[in-house]
């Protein structure tokens, strides 16, 4: 048990590693088409990408399903798909838009604010976060401070689309918590999240751009990138290693992707990040980290 628990921990690594890249993916596939166009190719790719998988897992779910026990009905499939694949279309082009006026470093630690923001929406649905999730919040707001105000109070165009994602981003993650555990194979759900959140990059790249062939071609790399290794592949790994790891443990991991992030944006795009910029992504990175930690559940009178 111990083995498959360090093994499951480095494909989470690995997974963290693959988000982290995608962020220079799609910086440079912003050089060659629109942020609609980029964000239905990738999505496009994900779910084809993603299909022998779903075959295969849906195989192996039939044989191991309980003789008198029903396969998930279709509609909870697609209404948790559509609702899924919504808010991920939206917090891609909010992300997509937005690396094209920050650096990737910058983009990986402000969505990184997903993690804090996940427990503080949740009062909504009557989870009532800790302190520690306030102080999260508070040194998350600091951080993302120091990151993008720099002259006066005005938040950076870039880093302000940023933050929207992380925002819509907390979204999907809270769709994808109350429809996973209501279907039996939640590859089939992904797969499906990923039709509706291209069908999203397609309606806006009707509407607002005209692709060009070219520059398709162009940023092919990038695209398939992001789709078959940040789609496809991350996903695949992250729902096979959680099966065998703690969940805090896993999206302490998984934040990693900010870390990721910016060191790739140093590294292959030669971006830099100012000592300013450095403090406020330790703070996010701490508040992410301290939202993650396992914490005790409150005691209640019997």
């Amino acid at each position: 048990m111990q083995n498959k628990r360090v093994i499951s921990n480095l494909l989470l690594l690995l997974t963290a590693f693959i988000w982290g890249i995608a962020f220079v993916a799609q910086s440079v596939g912003m050089d060659h088409v629109g942020p609609w166009t980029f964000v239905f190719s990738r999505f496009l790719i994900s779910a084809v990408a993603l299909l022998p998988v779903t075959v295969i897992l849906q195989q192996g779910v039939k044989r191991n399903r309980p003789e008198k026990a029903s396969p998930t009905p279709v509609k909870t499939y697609l209404l948790g798909g559509f609702a899924c694949g919504t808010f991920l279309g939206l917090a891609s082009i909010a992300q997509q838009v937005g690396i094209q006026y920050t650096t990737a470093g910058k983009a990986g630690f402000i969505t990184a604010l997903y993690v804090v923001l996940v427990p503080v929406l949740g009062i909504f649905l009557g989870r009532r976060p800790g302190n520690r999730v306030w102080f999260s919040v508070a040194l998350s707001i600091i951080g993302l401070y120091l990151i993008s105000i720099h002259e006066g109070f005005v938040m950076e165009a870039g880093d302000a689309l940023m933050a929207l994602c992380a925002l819509i981003f907390s979204f999907q993650i809270m769709c994808v918590d109350h429809f996973s555990p209501k279907v039996e194979n939640t590859v089939i759900l992904a797969n499906i999240q990923f039709c509706f959140s291209a069908l999203v990059g397609l309606v806006g790249m009707l509407l607002f751009e005209k692709p060009d062939p070219e520059g398709l071609k162009a940023a092919a790399l990038p695209i398939l990138y992001a789709g078959a290794c940040s789609g496809s592949i991350a996903y695949t790994l992250q729902i096979t290693a959680q099966k065998n790891t703690d969940p805090a443990v896993a999206s302490l991991i998984m934040s990693l992707e900010a870390v990721f992030s910016a060191l790739a944006g140093w590294v292959i795009l030669h971006q830099s990040l100012s000592v300013r910029e450095l403090l406020g992504c330790c703070f996010v990175f701490l508040a992410v980290v301290l939202a993650q930690l396992p914490h005790r559940e409150a005691k209640t009178a019997s």
